[in-house]
């Protein structure tokens, strides 16, 4: 019978788990985390990508365009607002109301109708700024609610690359085209 204890079969244990874990770091820590792969085992099974950043820039097709509106809405009126935009596509945006609105932004996929929306943030507010990207092509915007008992001025200003817009307001929509904002000569 073998002794477990065996000074000789400790130092076994220990170099076979120095030797796996000498493996694991220059074949997978060090080309995922480094981009270093001494072994070329991060290149061969591509985790070596996950060393790089993503880029960030990203190429459209067209110039980008911009808008603004305003839009009166009495008690318990509403009003949604909506890009037709690509996927990936970017939108820079900034709303603000004189008063508290009921807001959702939402998206439908193309072709898809409002059975198939999705909503990304809704909320209680008087203003919301930021940058949103398309995660799929469809329209995307805004629906804004007054819940309050007097008349709400909401301000719009946006700036992305999208194609046009539409109103749903009183039972009925409007498309709005947005005109593409083009360098000038210097």
């Amino acid at each position: 019978m073998k002794n477990d204890n065996d000074p000789r079969r400790i130092l076994q244990a220990a170099a076979m788990a120095f030797a796996v874990a000498m493996l694991l770091l220059l074949g997978v820590v060090m080309p995922a985390e480094f981009g270093r792969d001494p072994l070329g085992v991060g290149r061969l099974t591509g985790i070596d990508a996950l060393s790089r950043p993503p880029n960030p820039f990203q190429a459209q097709a067209g110039f980008h365009g911009q808008d603004y509106r305003e839009f009166h809405l009495g008690p318990f009126e509403s009003v949604e607002y909506k890009y037709l935009m690509d996927a990936g596509a970017p939108l820079l945006f900034g709303w603000s109301a004189d008063g508290e609105l009921y807001y959702d932004m939402h998206a439908e996929p193309a072709g898809l109708g409002p059975d198939y929306a999705r909503s990304f943030e809704q909320g209680d507010g008087n203003r919301r700024m930021g940058s949103y990207h398309a995660p799929f092509a469809g329209i995307h915007g805004w629906f804004w609610e007054n819940r309050g008992d007097g008349t709400v001025l909401l301000r719009l200003h946006s700036a992305g690359f999208y194609h046009t817009a539409t109103v749903f307001r009183d039972g009925g929509s409007f498309e709005r085209v947005t005109e593409p904002v083009e360098p000038t000569e210097r």
